[in-house]
């Protein structure tokens, strides 16, 4: 059974990607300029494992959002 490609589509997916990962890039550095820290200093030179986790998580709530919107 042969495969079809539609190019449109695939180009749809990788724009939506790129989009993905810029907003949550974006969304990551607005939330390290709105805390009263430095928060890559803080997680690699001070090596602060709380915060490290609740950077990623919320990182990965972002992601969620960003998924089901466009999707």
């Amino acid at each position: 059974m042969p495969v079809e490609f539609h190019l449109g589509s695939i180009l749809n997916a990788a724009i939506y990607a790129v989009l993905g990962v810029f907003i949550l890039v974006l969304s990551f550095i607005i939330m390290d300029k709105i805390t009263p820290y430095d928060l890559w200093a803080e997680i690699v030179e001070k090596q602060n494992l709380a915060l490290a986790i609740l950077a990623g998580l919320m990182a990965l709530g972002t992601a969620i959002i960003i998924a089901a919107a466009v999707h």
